[in-house]
């Protein structure tokens, strides 16, 4: 994610390093590289031009504090400029109502039934409420299937009127339906095109002025750049939204949608999709996104993630049986799949300052546990919760059993005894505590 903007930001503050202060001269020659670096991003230019210039004029005169280099203050002015750009603060979804109406739009192939059935598996999972889908694509062939098969993944029902071809008197229905069965929120799906065409904004207009929705979102595909941001404009010239969702944010995308789209429609990205799976949804927080288009990771966001997986009884029992030295396989199992459960790995990754530049060129498979599962799930349920016993000839058998060598479980068992002990040094709480006093201060 935004990893050539990245590259090209670092580059651009190099050319402060060293220098005693700020000057026009060396501010001019960082933000020229600056500039570029955006319009590669596929920025649009006089967005570009204007946030450089913003730039520009709060580093000139900046008194530089004695430990604070000229490199690192402009980093931090990008920073912040960076996040305003981006929105600011953070806006949350509209779920007032009774029922709350959620209006999806966006052009065909932007991943806008996907997003409505993560939008829905969020509503559920994280806000406690009973959404249900709205199928109001009559037009696309399969339209009404794909929904159905991603609201049986996340168990959320789904309202459908087969042959009926009026979007607007399902939707009406859809609603009347939504309060008769306890369904506090409804997601309409409307219908989308591969380009902007007059029958489409009068139909969603025409969605709009019926069903009175709190929320309208528009959707859109990060990776098409410049082209996204010009069709918000479209889209919120005749719907006026209330926010944007960036799709496949997680792809090969230089991030000139996230960066300019804010700044052209002036409504907020609430939203953006990271994977295909129907957790891979993030709410946007325009300065963690600043922290990671600036290398600086997004711990706050990888701790709020580990939480969510987090479960303080199955922890406290865990803490109890590695002052015993009693963690096994059994844990070691467990606490993978909370590992996996939490994202896309190399996105994770990215998420802790410094890590994901060094893993820039590094393919990290979400499979890559999969060889350590298959090792563990050969052993019987004796080796696992005693893996003292694990002898050579134990040992060939799992290699056999799990399509691995013999070396791959010598290393692993090497790798689980290690990390064994390192939990049991940590687990009493005082030398942890030497370590925390040791450690230097800022």
């Amino acid at each position: 994610m935004f990893e050539n903007l990245s590259d090209r930001l670092e580059k651009s503050f190099k050319l402060l390093k060293g220098e005693g202060k700020i000057t026009e001269i060396n501010v001019a020659e960082t933000l020229k590289d600056v500039r570029r670096a955006l319009l590669d991003a596929d920025v649009n230019y006089k967005i570009a031009k204007s946030f450089t210039n913003t730039v520009k004029e709060k580093a000139l005169g900046q008194d530089v504090l004695k430990s604070v280099k000229p490199g690192q203050m402009m980093v931090k002015i990008v920073h912040d400029e960076l996040a305003a750009l981006m929105g600011g603060q953070q806006k949350d979804i509209n779920l007032k109502g009774s029922p709350a109406i959620i209006l999806i739009a966006g052009l065909q192939g932007s991943g806008k039934t996907t997003f409505t059935g993560k939008l829905s598996n969020f509503i559920k999972t994280k806000k406690g409420k009973h959404p249900i889908i709205v199928a109001g694509d009559v037009y696309r062939p399969a339209a009404i299937e794909q929904l159905k098969v991603i609201a049986e993944q996340i168990n959320v029902p789904v309202y459908t009127e087969e042959g009926n071809k009026n979007p607007v008197d399902i939707a009406k229905k859809a609603i009347n339906y939504a309060k008769q069965n306890g369904n506090d929120v409804v997601i309409i799906d409307t219908a989308g095109r591969l380009a902007v065409d007059e029958e489409m904004m009068n139909e969603i207009s025409n969605i709009k002025k019926a069903v009175s929705p709190g929320e309208i979102l528009f959707v859109v595909d990060s990776m098409t750049g410049q082209d996204a941001v010009n069709t918000a404009k479209e889209f919120n010239d005749r719907l006026d939204f209330d926010g944007v969702v960036l799709t496949k944010l997680d792809g090969d995308t230089r991030g000139g949608a996230a960066l300019s789209i804010r700044e052209v429609v002036n409504k907020p990205i609430k939203f953006v999709g990271t994977g295909e799976k129907m957790d891979a949804i993030d709410i946007f927080y325009p300065e963690r996104m600043a922290d990671r288009i600036l290398g600086m990771g997004d711990i706050v966001t990888l701790v709020e993630k580990a939480q969510e997986q987090f479960d303080e009884e199955e922890a406290k029992r865990l803490q109890k049986k590695i002052a015993k030295n009693q963690f096994n396989f059994n844990d070691f199992l467990s606490q993978i799949q909370q590992i996996k459960k939490m994202g896309n790995l190399k996105d994770l990754a990215g998420m802790i300052p410094g890590v994901g530049k060094a893993l820039k060129n590094v393919d990290i498979d979400d499979d890559a546990f999969k060889s350590i599962e298959a090792i563990i799930k050969s052993m019987t349920p004796k080796e696992r919760e005693n893996p003292a016993i694990l002898n050579g000839t134990r040992r060939k058998r799992i290699a056999m059993g799990s399509g691995t060598s013999i070396q791959e479980v010598n290393r692993l068992l090497k790798q689980f005894d290690e990390t064994r002990k390192m939990m049991k040094m940590f687990s009493g709480g005082s030398k942890m505590k030497n370590l925390m006093r040791n450690m230097p201060k800022r």
